[in-house]
Formats: C-alpha cells, sequence, structure tokens
C-alpha cells in the first residue's frame, strides 16, 4: 500500500479552500466573542440582604421583631481616584402586629483624588436617619415614639507632605433635624427648636519623628446656628467651638496602630446668659492584628455638642470607650466580642447619663453567598432623668449576598 503524502494540515491541493472561487460554507471563526476585550465595569458592585429576627427583654418590657437590613455598595479604585458609596436601611416590623418603621437608613459617599506623589484631595458626603426603638436603655419609658433624627451633611479636604511634614485641611458642614417625640399619652413635643446647622473647619500638621512615631498638632474652629431660640434657654443656643490638641501616632507594620491624643475644647455661646463651656479633650485608639485570624481594637473619645431633645442645659459633654475583638476561626467561621462605656453631664444643668454595654456573636459561612448569624447584648444606663434601665437582647438572622 503506497504511502499517503498528506500532512494533516490542510496544505494538500484537494482543499476547498485553494481550489479558486470556491469557498468554505463557514467562516473560519464562528463566533468572536473570545476576541472581544474583558468587560472592566466602572464600578464594583456588591450587595446583601439580611433577615433578623431579635428578642428584646428591657425594663420597659418584652419586645419581638423581625428585621430587613438590605445593603448595596459600589467601588471605583483607579490609578489616582477612588469612589465608595455605600447604602443601607433597617426595616423594622414588631411582631405584635404593630406598623413597619424605617428603623434606619444610612448613605454614604466617600471619594479621593491623588493629585500628584505627594497630595491628595477628598470630598465626602453622608445622610442618617435614624430612630430608637421604645423601651431602648436610655430612653424614657414613657415615649411611645422617639424623635427621628435626620442628619446630612459633607466635607472636603486635602492633605499633602512636605518632607517629613504632613499638612492637611478640612472644612465641613452638617445639618441637623429632629421629629417630634410621642409621649404615652398622647401628647406630642415639638423639636424643631432643636434643628441646627454646624459648620466646621479644621488643621492639623503632623511631624515623622522616625519611621514610627509621628507627633502631630490639630486645631479646629466650628460654628452651630440654631432655626429657633430655645424656649427654656429664652435665648438662640448658637455658639462658635474652638479646640487645640497635640498627640502621637506609633505605627508598627501593619501589626499595631496607636494614636494618643489630649487637648481643651472652648464653647461660646452668643449670648452672654449662656456662658462659655470648658473642656479637657482625650482622644485615643488602639489597632492590634497579630496576625490575620485575630483584630483587636479599642477607642476612646471625648465630644462637645448641643444636648439634643433628650437632654438639658446648654451643652453635651461625652465621654465614650469601646473595644472590640474579631477572631476568625477558618473559612466559615467568625467570632467576635465587643463592650462600651460612656457619661455624659450637661452644661447648664445638673442631669447626667452612664451607662454600658457588653456584646458577643458569630457568623457561620453556609456557602460563598450565604450566612448565618447570631448576636447576644447586654445594654446598662443610668440617668437622673430615665432611672435605672437594662436590656438583654438575642439575635439571629441569616444573610443573602453577591
Amino acid at each position: 500500500m503506497a504511502q499517503s503524502r498528506s500532512a494533516g494540515d490542510g496544505s494538500d491541493t484537494d482543499n476547498e479552500r485553494l481550489l479558486p472561487d470556491v469557498y468554505p460554507a463557514g467562516p473560519v471563526l464562528d463566533s468572536g466573542e473570545w476576541l472581544r476585550e474583558p468587560y472592566d465595569p466602572l464600578f464594583d458592585l456588591d450587595w446583601s440582604v439580611a433577615l433578623r429576627g431579635g428578642y428584646t427583654k428591657a425594663t420597659a418590657g418584652e419586645r419581638f421583631d423581625i428585621r430587613l437590613v438590605p445593603t448595596i455598595g459600589l467601588e471605583h479604585i483607579g490609578t489616582r481616584s477612588a469612589i465608595n458609596f455605600d447604602a443601607s436601611t433597617e426595616i423594622v416590623r414588631p411582631s405584635e402586629g404593630g406598623k413597619i418603621d424605617i428603623g434606619a437608613l444610612r448613605l454614604g459617599l466617600q471619594t479621593g483624588y491623588d493629585l500628584d506623589g505627594v497630595t491628595r484631595a477628598t470630598a465626602n458626603g453622608n445622610l442618617s436617619l435614624t430612630q430608637a426603638m421604645p423601651g431602648t436603655p436610655g430612653l424614657a419609658t414613657d415615649i411611645a415614639i422617639a424623635p427621628q433624627t435626620i442628619t446630612v451633611g459633607g466635607d472636603v479636604g486635602v492633605t499633602r507632605q512636605f518632607g517629613k511634614f504632613n499638612i492637611g485641611v478640612t472644612g465641613a458642614a452638617q445639618r441637623n433635624v429632629f421629629g417630634p417625640t410621642t409621649l404615652t399619652t398622647a401628647v406630642v413635643t415639638d423639636n424643631s427648636e432643636q434643628n441646627y446647622w454646624a459648620l466646621d473647619a479644621g488643621l492639623r500638621v503632623g511631624f515623622q519623628v522616625t519611621p514610627i512615631f509621628e507627633v502631630f498638632g490639630q486645631a479646629g474652629a466650628g460654628r452651630d446656628i440654631f432655626d429657633r431660640p430655645s424656649t427654656a434657654l429664652a435665648a438662640y443656643p448658637n455658639a462658635t467651638d474652638v479646640t487645640l490638641k497635640g498627640g502621637v501616632t506609633g505605627r508598627w507594620n501593619d501589626i499595631l496602630e496607636v494614636t494618643a491624643s489630649t487637648g481643651v475644647g472652648l464653647r461660646r455661646f452668643d449670648a452672654a446668659s449662656l456662658g462659655e463651656v470648658v473642656t479637657q479633650l482625650y482622644d485615643a485608639h488602639i489597632t492590634f492584628t497579630p496576625d490575620p485570624t485575630w483584630r483587636m481594637t479599642a477607642g476612646f473619645a471625648t465630644t462637645v455638642a448641643p444636648p439634643g431633645p433628650n437632654g438639658g442645659g446648654t451643652a453635651r459633654v461625652d465621654y465614650t470607650a469601646n473595644a472590640e475583638v474579631a477572631y476568625t476561626v477558618n473559612s466559615w467561621l467568625a467570632l467576635r466580642a465587643l463592650a462600651d462605656w460612656n457619661a455624659a453631664r450637661f452644661a447648664g444643668s445638673a442631669d447626667t447619663e452612664t451607662g454600658y454595654g457588653l456584646g458577643a456573636g458569630a457568623d457561620y459561612k453556609v456557602n460563598a453567598h450565604t450566612a448565618l448569624s447570631a448576636d447576644y447584648g447586654y445594654d446598662h444606663s443610668e440617668s437622673t432623668a430615665n432611672g435605672t434601665q437594662d436590656a438583654h437582647r438575642i439575635t439571629v438572622g441569616i444573610t443573602l449576598s453577591r
């Protein structure tokens, strides 16, 4: 038998592609999909929907509720720019058949742009709507419907490095609106005289002493402008705030970061009859990540702000502390625990508030898109206005994510 000369590569003269005026029935490429450029969307989309059931046993009584918590996030990371948008809402339905409420709604936008290798500009915006549920520790037991709080704000900033110096300037504006309070006696209290604008500006100068330690100084100025005069104070509580702080930051690779600062704050009211409030300011924050499975954080902060619809006097001075530990056992199980403490005094009033909370929880990943969660929390509060209140809360839920 004669040996075939065909090389099997289609080069023989009887190949229809080599004959004149003869074309194959189909083109060489049945589909050009594989030649398309890979799809690279401008934003990375992430979303989740959580369904949670909670039982609360508090001083004010027992409560069951169901919460639906949808969240969505968009992120863009460019060569110089970064944009992040997130939104979440908490829809609450009491099991006893009460009306469906919006417990919280939050929108946030964070943007950043590198003007050059040592200069970065940022611009952020936020909107939040929150409303405490009846029976929440710290909320008076005679409140049937707590006031709804709406906050809308934005800020801009620029940071630049000059050798070992880091300099940053910021500016911010925020609008705060408080809804009415409904008591168990059906009496409605108007809180519109608590509505105000807050304008703030800040300057931070840091010096990198060593590759680990940075010392810094901060100065801030703010202005609070109220819509209406206070009935209790018989004057507009408009005020100007000035703060001066100094501190140090230490960073040890990605394992430990510690920041501590102290300073003084002055809040001076336009009305001479309201005087001024001088406060010693203390702030600290610690982040410890010994390995990828452990993350521990703790913080302490001092804030001075208007007293709000549930407070008295001319200003509220808050001291808050918190700590949290998170441990990833493996790829499907994560544990967490947290604790917090707070104390508040009111300038121009004998009222005081103190409280603390403890909590623990776990997340179990069923698969890449489904997780189960369980949490326990305890809150305790004491105040001259509302007495002593406690609450135990157990929550279980399921989260579906992209």
